[in-house]
């Protein structure tokens, strides 16, 4: 699960985890989370639609991610070609109240989020194991002000490899999370239609205390 695991992954074009339309707990859910009308922290983001509905409800959107192929290809499927300005931490995307980072999750900071106003996260904990799973919840307790929300899907099965999407338990997320975020269970369906046996997607909405 280092690095090169993902851009060879989108290099190779294998990208299952990609979603072609909005997801659908996003469009149900959302408006409950109470969500202000600021930016949307999006960690992981890939070329993610969701992003595009986000912006549709009248968000900007600051969306993280690891793979320069996505981000390029994010903007290149909106129907433009975007160019990249370096920074010191990331290679950065803008256009219409979207902006992606390209780089590490890890150098992101309180200062970079300072105008995001909730988090959603649908594939982000999921793509990682167990041991960067919990540095991933730390860094988000790290850079997230009090009464920050979350809302977080999250995939449940019997897992039997070593690769991602990883089953992540509600009693995880809560031993992740709590008690520096209250962790609310929103809704949970199984997948008729999933990759995996019993697969069954939870909903979640967190609030940083």
């Amino acid at each position: 699960m280092e690095h090169g695991f993902w851009h060879k992954r989108w290099a190779n074009t294998e990208i299952g985890f990609h979603q072609k339309e909005t997801n659908d707990w996003l469009q149900k859910y959302w408006s409950l989370l109470g969500a202000k009308a600021a930016e949307v922290l999006v960690p992981l983001c890939g070329k993610s639609k969701d992003m595009l509905w986000l912006r549709e409800q009248g968000h900007e959107v600051l969306g993280v991610e690891l793979s320069d192929i996505a981000c390029r290809d994010f903007f290149t499927e909106m129907g433009g070609e975007v160019a990249a300005t370096a920074g010191p931490k990331f290679h950065t995307r803008e256009l219409d109240g979207i902006k992606l980072h390209c780089g590490d999750f890890f150098k992101l900071d309180a200062d970079d989020v300072a105008r995001v106003g909730a988090v959603y996260d649908r594939a982000a904990l999921i793509a990682l194991p167990a041991s960067m799973r919990k540095d991933y919840a730390a860094h988000l307790k790290s850079i997230l002000p009090s009464g920050m929300r979350v809302m977080l899907i999250c995939l449940e099965y019997d897992q039997q490899r070593e690769s991602p999407p990883f089953c992540v338990s509600e009693i995880e997320v809560r031993k992740l999370y709590e008690p520096d975020f209250t962790v609310e269970l929103i809704d949970a369906a199984e997948l008729p239609d999933g990759r995996f046996e019993g697969e069954r997607e939870k909903v979640y909405f967190l609030t940083r205390q």
